[in-house]
């Protein structure tokens, strides 16, 4: 069994020594009007640049952008959508982060593609693999005001599937072979796995030969766990920190599509250890069909101090590492 490293979306922006202050500072000085908009994508760049160097030097196989340049999961995408405002903030989930809703006005359709640049500059400066990351369609249309004729939230998860059938296209024309999408939403209305299936089924016919990803977070994702599997997804993402019963599930059912295994806990400044790891491990790669799995932190790293979220990710190497060393 082959355990891929790999992240599960953001980045810490920021950090304690002073040349890790330079995204926040360039936001603020773009805020007040003395840092012009090119300038500021130079700063993003560099800090974009940077987090992937960090990744690669704590050890990741398959990295992400950072999403450094996003608001939140939310807004990123929809600001780039015609027919879409952004309004007020909501709660993230129970985090305590906040994302910019998106209220639609008319009928959403792209104009350009919103996340292509993002993933050819992060390609040109990694020296691994690069896995973009979407929010999900049904994601995306829970966490919208409804209107411009969507009636509901199945017709927008749908409108909004297609557009992000054209970004996959995009990026997998671009080289992306493994595309990420984010769907915590579906955790918290199992009886909308039906719009999940249909929406999803756009960007499976969209994505040519790269493969997706179905990331889930913030719930218990044990209720869900077989009937995410008739999704038209190559990969599943699993939350373990909220799923306490999961492996014990996994063990039983099996799985017929690969997983991403999230048993780094990206919301908690503790670090695993082997004796945490290790029976869960146990209990699930041999249940596996694949020949391969992911293992990840639960989600995104920005909920941690920059260098805690690195120290996870060597954790997670160390911890691969010594794990299959043992078995070998």
């Amino acid at each position: 069994m082959e355990l891929i490293l790999t992240t599960a979306g953001s980045y810490p922006r920021i950090g304690d020594a002073a040349d890790l202050q330079r995204h926040r500072q360039a936001y603020a000085q773009r805020e007040r009007g003395e840092m012009s908009e090119e300038a500021f994508q130079k700063v993003e760049d560099e800090t974009t640049a940077q987090v992937i160097r960090e990744q690669i030097e704590a050890g990741i196989e398959l990295v992400t952008d950072g999403q450094i340049r996003w608001y939140d999961p939310f807004s990123h995408f929809a600001r780039g959508l015609e027919g879409v405002e952004i309004n007020g903030l909501l709660r993230l989930f129970d985090t305590n982060l906040y994302f910019r809703q998106p209220v639609v006005k008319g009928r959403v359709r792209r104009q350009r593609p919103i996340l292509l640049r993002e993933y050819e500059f992060a390609r040109s400066v990694s020296s691994r693999p690069v896995k973009p990351v979407l929010t999900g369609p049904y994601t995306l249309a829970r966490g919208s005001v409804l209107g411009g004729g969507y009636g509901s939230v199945h017709a927008l998860a749908v409108a909004y599937a297609g557009i992000l059938a054209e970004e996959a296209r995009d990026l997998a024309r671009a080289g992306a072979t493994l595309i990420q999408l984010d769907e915590p939403a579906i955790l918290h209305h199992p009886e909308d796995l039906n719009v999940l299936q249909e929406a999803l089924a756009l960007l499976a016919a969209a994505r040519g030969t790269a493969r997706l990803a179905l990331h889930t977070s913030f719930g218990d994702v044990t209720p869900l766990y077989r009937d995410l599997h008739a999704l038209p997804v190559d990969v599943l993402g699993l939350d373990f920190t909220y799923s306490p019963k999961l492996p014990a599930l996994i063990a039983d059912a099996g799985a017929e599509k690969a997983l991403a295994l999230g048993v780094i806990d990206a919301r908690n400044t503790k670090l695993e250890t082997a004796e945490q790891v290790f029976p869960v491990l146990d209990a699930v790669l041999p249940a596996l069909k694949a020949r391969h799995a992911y293992l990840t932190p639960s989600c995104g790293l920005e909920f941690l101090p920059r260098e805690r979220a690195r120290q996870k990710l060597e954790t997670m190497r160390q911890l691969r590492d010594a794990y299959l060393g043992g078995r070998s």
